[in-house]
């Protein structure tokens, strides 16, 4: 990695330093002893070759001068100016040593991109360090989404099957509550009807003769609750005691309560008797 930016600095320092000793001797050798145009030619290029030097043995240390590199700079302005000045005076090609003028500060450049570099660069060991860790957590990542779309998706699985359950419970909810509607309208158009009582009266009166029983079927409402016995049960009644009983509540309105109405009543009063003594009794009072 690191020939990829000293390679052209290099090169270009190379051909810079050969294109200003070649300017210097074609200018200046004209007007003075080739000798010394070429000990001037060096002398920039040996200049700048030496300020170039002093300031990659300060890199490779860790330090930095202002003045060499300022030094440098001058050297690699110097060398430039050389290449211009030429340009703008030939008289022939100015164009093309106009074109290559600009190396010089081109090779200052690419030397300061590559002392960038060797200031950010890492070893190998720290490099493979970062990529472990990127790969890390690259891996994480990949875990957590992978484990936010299986929980998405049985969140979704549950979702759907808890809506289908309560679907199933409504369906069969609204299907009951129509077939508990229906048979309670069936059952409040029997209670209503005008023939109800005579036809159940007609059935009964065979089996039980000379009793004329008040037939009323179930109401859909709410129920009255019963209230709990005492602890100590009530001494039990005789017959005669518990058809008193039962024809006392019987009349204590007017009409004359119904067998379900005066059970009710019986009970509530604390009373006890069995469902059969207690109906025997309301047979023979109705009697």
């Amino acid at each position: 990695m690191k020939a990829k930016t000293v390679l052209p600095a290099v090169a270009m320092t190379a051909v810079s330093m050969v294109l200003t000793l070649a300017v210097v001797m074609m200018w200046l050798g004209t007007a003075m002893p080739w000798p010394v145009a070429l000990v001037v030619g060096l002398g920039i290029d040996g200049g700048w070759l030496a300020t170039l030097a002093y300031e990659r043995r300060l890199a490779a240390q860790g330090d930095h001068s202002r003045v060499v590199t300022g030094v440098g700079w001058a050297f690699g302005l110097i060398a430039t100016g050389v290449l211009v000045a030429h340009a703008l005076l030939a008289e022939e090609s100015a164009g093309a040593w106009l074109a290559v003028a600009w190396l010089p500060v081109a090779a200052k450049a690419l030397w300061l991109v590559h002392g960038l570099w060797e200031q950010t660069a890492l070893t190998p060991t720290a490099l493979g360090s970062i990529r472990g860790i990127q790969q890390e957590a690259r891996d994480e990542a990949a875990v957590a989404r992978a484990r936010l779309r299986a929980e998405a998706a049985t969140e979704e699985t549950r979702l759907t099957a808890v809506t289908e359950a309560g679907s199933r419970v409504a369906r069969v909810q609204a299907k009951t509550a129509q077939t508990l509607s229906q048979a309670w309208s069936t059952l409040e158009t029997a209670r209503n009807g005008e023939d109800t009582s005579r036809a159940l009266t007609s059935v009964t009166t065979p089996v039980t003769p000379g009793v004329t029983p008040r037939w009323e079927l179930p109401i859909w409402g709410p129920t009255e609750p019963v209230p709990a016995l005492a602890l100590e049960a009530a001494p039990a009644l005789t017959d005669d005691a518990l058809d008193a009983l039962v024809d006392q509540i019987r009349h204590s309105e007017t009409p004359a309560l119904s067998y379900r109405e005066m059970a009710t009543r019986f009970r509530a009063a604390g009373h006890s008797a069995s469902e059969v003594r207690l109906r025997s009794a309301w047979k023979r009072m109705v009697a």
